[in-house]
């Protein structure tokens, strides 16, 4: 199936600057994504479930990549479909190029372009800095870090084909500028995965592509409270906005980030933690 390009919005001249001005979208319009193609990678669970079905709510087609969590994905493109969405579900291992070249050629397969990729795939495991294994620190930093390269650098080769520029996100944590216990790794991969989204975003942005990032803080998942209570007793304690996040409260950010409400913003980063990283250190 092929899905047309969207039109050029119409432009008018400023007579101050010179400039062609790009008309500005009626509020309405902000967050449609009608006629968008959204790669969401990791959606078979969590975070990058909520980020699929809600680009879909918004109109886009999605297709939701996974690694191990068959199920997952295809009960959100099922659900998507169900609604009058359309959605596809690929396997593959965003670690490998092989991998991320097929996820990409897929994806133009199934739905003719590509014009989002929310780089969500990732690894959360625990370590001491004085425990941990040489792999266990490239287990992590490929799922976290390595994976996003792969990813943007095949989508944005393909976005610049297309030639109608395009939105990459990735979800960094702020864990990328907190570091927590037995997290070095993750902590490094994250702050890593920052510093590539502002690096990305002055390179791509010549090409009409942005890129941009949004870190969460604690997210609720089935059985959290049950597996770290203090945990989760402690987040709630801090955030002043007195909860933990949802995986729709970062879906929302990705869809502010990735639509035309967003289309003067790149290399930035949202954080969405309900206020956490604002507790006084000292």
């Amino acid at each position: 199936m092929s899905i047309p390009p969207p039109s050029p919005e119409p432009s008018e001249t400023s007579e101050t600057s010179g400039q062609s001005e790009p008309a500005v979208p009626p509020v309405h319009a902000l967050l449609d994504l009608s006629g968008k193609v959204a790669l969401i990678t990791g959606s078979g669970s969590g975070m990058g479930s909520g980020i699929a079905a809600r680009f879909a709510e918004a109109g886009a087609s999605v297709l939701a990549h996974y690694h191990t969590s068959s199920a997952g994905a295809e009960a959100v493109a099922s659900q998507i479909r169900a609604r009058g969405g359309q959605s596809a579900t690929v396997a593959a291992d965003v670690t490998s190029p092989g991998d991320v070249a097929r996820l990409i050629a897929a994806t133009v397969e199934a739905f003719g372009r590509l014009d989002i990729l929310v780089n969500n795939a990732g690894i959360y495991p625990l370590a001491g800095v004085l425990e941990m294994a040489v792999a266990d620190w490239e287990a992590v930093v490929d799922a976290n870090l390595k994976s996003v390269f792969l990813c943007t650098q095949a989508a944005a080769r393909q976005m610049i084909e297309q030639r109608v520029g395009g939105a990459i996100v990735n979800i960094t944590s702020i864990e990328a500028e907190n570091p927590a216990p037995s997290h070095s790794h993750y902590n490094a991969a994250k702050a890593g995965v920052l510093m590539y989204t502002r690096a990305a975003a002055s390179e791509l942005g010549p090409h009409g592509i942005r890129v941009n990032a949004v870190a969460p803080g604690l997210i609720w998942k089935d059985g959290l409270e049950q597996s770290w209570p203090d945990g989760v007793a402690r987040y709630q304690a801090t955030a002043p906005l007195g909860r933990l996040g949802l995986p729709a409260d970062v879906a929302d950010a990705c869809l502010f980030l990735a639509s035309a409400a967003a289309r003067w913003i790149t290399g930035a980063s949202l954080t969405v933690d309900g206020g956490v990283l604002t507790h006084q250190i000292y």
